[in-house]
């Protein structure tokens, strides 16, 4: 199988590795707008570079790898789908609903493969907490609560064309609740923060440093996420599921960055985690490796372009709730299933 790569940066070169490493990926063509950043990594592993986008698609791949800037994923997903070819993205697909709504089409009118990089749900967590919610382990849930927070914050450069907390880090963890748990957000309650360094009130316009929603589930079951640019302690990811039976909790390990105050607490991490490529490197590698079985025929889609339209919509919601000050029932976002 031969596999074209778009996008060279610390993703991307994760993703080509896996890739170049894997059993049924013969090659790899990689490509990048730095050409020498493409060169580089395409040395280190001893596959072919491509000096542009239109080579990926001429040169004779099987698939494609979407790793670039988030404003190029909607024009290269409908490019992929146009000339037949199965293709792994990274979230999102656009930043805003109408670019997703055009790339779906794409594929749709296509009849082709658009698997989406949402790693979580290869995360042993969140895989074993999905379980124990299948299973009844739990009893009827009735509470979730979600928290994602970046150690150190994005450049200023990166915050404008993010998308916003809500679209770019929260997103996570809306599709880890509804895969997990199986049901659909009907209404949201959000609200944000600029607080702390001076790069988010300068971009107050598009982004927050922090940011919390309530979200109420097609059962009733009441979810909390939460959202943090800057986390001095570490990168932490977590959540927890309580039912009337049990509760669990995924990210909570020897390397979480939280500290006890109680005198009979687990003492503070030796080595907390400092940013999402270390902590779901595993996953990381599983969803590429799940991409190649989907274009080998040899599973279903994990995780296709319409997960992402849902968790898009959610994330919507949250920051129509955020500028409006008001609840927002999911109906009011374009883009539902029915």
């Amino acid at each position: 199988m031969r596999i074209g790569l778009i996008g060279a940066g610390r993703i991307g070169t994760i993703h080509a590795t896996t890739l170049s490493r894997h059993r049924d990926v013969g090659s790899l063509i990689i490509t990048d707008v730095d050409t020498a950043r493409a060169h580089d990594l395409a040395d280190r592993l001893g596959e072919t570079v491509a000096p542009g986008v239109d080579e990926i698609f001429t040169w004779g791949v099987d698939a494609v790898v979407i790793t670039a800037a988030t404003s190029a994923h909607g024009e290269l997903i409908g490019r992929a789908a146009r000339s037949g070819l199965p293709v792994f993205c990274e979230k999102p697909i656009a930043v805003d609903m109408q670019g997703t709504l055009n790339a779906l089409a794409e594929v749709d009118a296509a009849g082709t493969v658009l698997q989406m990089g949402f790693q979580r749900r290869f995360d042993s967590g969140y895989v074993t907490a999905r379980e124990a919610v299948r299973s009844g382990r739990l009893g009827r849930l009735h509470t979730v609560r979600a928290l994602s927070a970046d150690q150190a914050p994005p450049p200023a450069g990166y915050l404008a064309a993010s998308g916003g907390i809500f679209r770019d880090c929260m997103i996570h963890d809306l599709d880890a609740v509804r895969w997990v748990t199986g049901r659909e957000v009907v209404t949201v309650y959000a609200t944000g923060s600029d607080a702390g360094n001076p790069v988010f009130r300068e971009a107050h316009a598009f982004d927050c440093a922090t940011a919390a929603a309530v979200l109420t589930l097609e059962d009733g079951t009441l979810v909390t996420a939460t959202a943090a640019r800057v986390n001095g302690a570490g990168y932490d990811v977590r959540m927890e599921l309580a039912g009337e039976l049990d509760t669990v909790v995924v990210g909570l390990d020897d390397r979480t960055p939280v500290a006890s105050t109680e005198p009979a607490g687990p003492p503070p991490a030796d080595k907390p985690w400092t940013g999402f490529l270390e902590r779901f490197a595993a996953a990381y590698e599983a969803e590429v490796a799940a991409f190649v079985e989907v274009v080998r025929g040899e599973r279903a889609n994990p995780c296709d372009g319409r997960e992402a339209l849902q968790a898009l919509r959610v994330a919507e919601a949250c920051e129509l709730s955020r500028r409006e000050h008001r609840p927002v029932n999911l109906g009011e976002i374009p883009g539902g299933r029915d």
